[in-house]
């Protein structure tokens, strides 16, 4: 496990981030495009996630929302620009508290031998101020704390599969 890393540059309207896993890229990427899976680990700890659809697939679509101890919702939707399996999606984000605010994201997926993967973002924001809003009110906790959870979603699995002849996820459609 490795600790993400975020990368807010003044004065550019963009964040960027990698985070380390020790699993496969195919593990990594099935976990981002399995609605259950992605359930487990999308958001912050101790915040519930509904997710209404989510359609990754170029063209396809998501909406989720994250509900916290005291039950205050938040709403985020977008849409899967282009989506290359165990490689590459582009994206819109965009939080239902802030409807005119839409960020393009790009997310790889990068092999780095030996089981390990990298993923790496970038998001570009409308303008300055809305870059800053993001990056000043949790996205980076949430963010790193849902990752950790997705950490505990792959150990399962890699623990599950120690007999199975293939390091694919299994299939819940």
């Amino acid at each position: 496990m490795s600790a993400l890393q975020v990368t807010v540059v003044p004065n550019l309207p963009f964040i960027e981030f990698s985070r380390d896993f020790d699993a496969l890229v195919s593990a990594v990427y099935r976990a981002h495009a399995d609605l259950d899976l992605v359930q487990q680990w999308l958001g912050p700890t101790g915040y519930t996630t509904e997710i209404d659809h989510w359609h990754l697939r170029t063209g396809g679509s998501y909406r989720f929302t994250h509900i916290d101890p005291e039950g205050e919702r938040f709403e985020f939707h977008g849409v899967f620009h282009e989506v290359r399996p165990n490689d590459f999606i582009i994206q819109t984000f965009e939080y239902g508290g802030h409807p005119d605010v839409v960020s393009i994201e790009t997310v790889r997926f990068v092999d780095l031998g030996d089981g390990c993967m990298r993923l790496i973002g970038h998001s570009t924001y409308p303008s300055q101020k809305a870059r800053d809003g993001m990056a000043d009110n949790g996205m980076e906790d949430g963010m790193a704390e849902g990752y950790d959870r997705l950490d505990n979603v792959l150990a399962e699995f890699k623990a599950g599969i120690t007999s199975r002849s293939n390091n694919s996820m299994p299939d819940r459609s």
